[in-house]
């Protein structure tokens, strides 16, 4: 006998909930609520000061709220510091790249994975097979990150000598050893070259195709346009426009917060 009951929808993958960040009275961010779905691609754009980075850090955790919620999977996660919030499968690029520019483009992506270091650390003082076997373990995953993200002949290069372009790629790829269900992506085609920008544009869509679900931060309003799915335009801490891309771009009121217009 088959059920009358409606079937419970699941909890949206990201969901901020009225979230408010304030500096010293001033609401960077002012009572922002939006979700993003499971394997969701999502743009948000906005002039500068718009509250787009401010938002981001509250939601991976770098910042703290003055009001509101934020949850993933359902779980609220407010309180939880940001390696919590990877841990949970929440991670973060940032506009300026942040490696390690001695240490070699594998040795980046090892230091970047949950425990690499410790466990690494662990096996080498103790020989320990199965620690061994782990390391073995991350520089395969590492090696396919790498492919995935067209890194893989710079693989031994020191990560100072990469473009920037190339550390944009770095920085992703290091998010990626946390295999986490959803990237918050800061302006990852800012002081990127029109080449490695349409290279950056397929290596995101090949990452969405596995199923992640991807919310990008950007200025380069024609690049956004060709791979979201979806476009949030935010103007002083508010959510101003939510939706198909070209119709959000072509929303009086979004022409307006752009003065010049957008295209």
């Amino acid at each position: 006998m088959s059920s009358s009951q409606p079937k419970t929808a699941p909890p949206a993958l990201l969901e901020a909930r009225g979230v408010t960040v304030a500096f010293d009275g001033f609401r960077a961010v002012d009572d922002v609520t939006f979700t993003v779905a499971a394997g969701a691609l999502i743009g948000i754009a906005g002039t500068n000061g718009a509250g787009k980075s401010t938002l981001f850090g509250a939601l991976a955790g770098q910042l703290p709220v003055s009001a509101g919620e934020i949850r993933l999977q359902g779980r609220d996660m407010t309180a939880l510091p940001a390696h919590r919030r990877a841990g949970l499968g929440l991670a973060r690029t940032f506009q300026v790249p942040r490696e390690f520019g001695t240490l070699s483009v594998l040795d980046n992506l090892l230091a970047a994975a949950p425990n690499a270091r410790h466990e690494t650390l662990a096996a080498a003082w103790f020989g320990r097979p199965g620690g061994r076997r782990r390391d073995a373990e991350l520089t395969a995953q590492a090696d396919e990150v790498l492919r995935l993200t067209g890194l893989a002949a710079m693989r031994d290069q020191p990560a100072a000598a990469l473009s920037g372009g190339q550390k944009k790629l770095l920085e992703l790829s290091r998010a990626l050893m946390g295999q986490p269900r959803c990237i918050l992506l800061d302006e990852p085609f800012a002081g990127v070259n029109p080449v490695l920008i349409g290279q950056l544009l397929e290596v995101l869509r090949a990452i969405h195709a596995r199923g992640l679900a991807l919310v990008v931060i950007e200025h380069h309003l024609q690049a956004l346009k060709t791979l979201v799915q979806r476009l949030v335009v935010m103007d002083q801490g508010r959510i101003l426009a939510d939706g198909a891309p070209q119709a959000v771009l072509d929303d009086a009121r979004v022409q307006a917060a752009y003065m010049g217009g957008v295209a």
